[in-house]
């Protein structure tokens, strides 16, 4: 079966790019860049964006400029967002497909990707703003995530895929946000 995203099912899904981890994490600044462009895009399209934050009271919250793209925060303990209480109610509803970003691939976003996946959601993987401390854990995880039904992309793909066509009344504005990856210090 072929699946397509489109905006209006979406949700962003942005796993715990806290402010203690993030700086731990390799190609850091690049995955929270990556993250962020797909944020502003999902804001541009009205795609909800939400976050967990993994004992944010140790690691801190979303870091900057992440957080000020967020519409809902679920704080946990589990690895596997989708396991805390709150994680369902703050879900939105009708949104049937999650991107998810986050640190560390093989951890929190593979295990909150699975758990999303159970919950009979589909599930893309944006790559480029997925992160761990070692690129092997990272690699294995994006894998394993992809074995099991996940679909792994671009933030790029992602986005173009939400405009469907150059002719869409937001298209100028995403496309100004993928372009801003060209820029010194985005």
């Amino acid at each position: 079966m072929i699946r397509r995203l489109t905006a209006a099912r979406s949700v962003l899904l942005i796993v715990d790019m806290q402010e203690s981890l993030m700086p731990a994490i390799e190609q850091g600044q690049a995955r929270i860049d990556a993250a962020y462009r797909l944020a502003q895009a999902a804001k541009v399209l009205d795609v909800p964006v939400m976050a967990t934050e993994h004992v944010a009271d140790k690691i801190g919250h979303t870091v900057e400029p992440l957080r000020a793209s967020l519409t809902e925060v679920c704080n946990k303990t589990h690895f596997d967002g989708t396991k805390e209480p709150s994680f369902e109610r703050l879900m939105p509803v009708g949104r049937s497909q999650v991107v998810v970003v986050g640190a560390e691939a093989h951890v929190c976003v593979m295990q909150t990707a699975l758990g999303v996946m159970q919950s009979g959601r589909e599930v893309w993987v944006a790559a480029d703003a997925c992160g761990s401390r070692h690129e092997q854990d990272r690699a294995l995880g994006l894998a394993r995530l992809e074995r099991s039904g996940a679909q792994v992309v671009s933030s790029e793909m992602v986005m173009f895929e939400w405009l469907t066509h150059a002719g869409h009344p937001k298209f100028r504005e995403v496309l100004a946000v993928i372009k801003s990856k060209d820029q010194p210090g985005s």
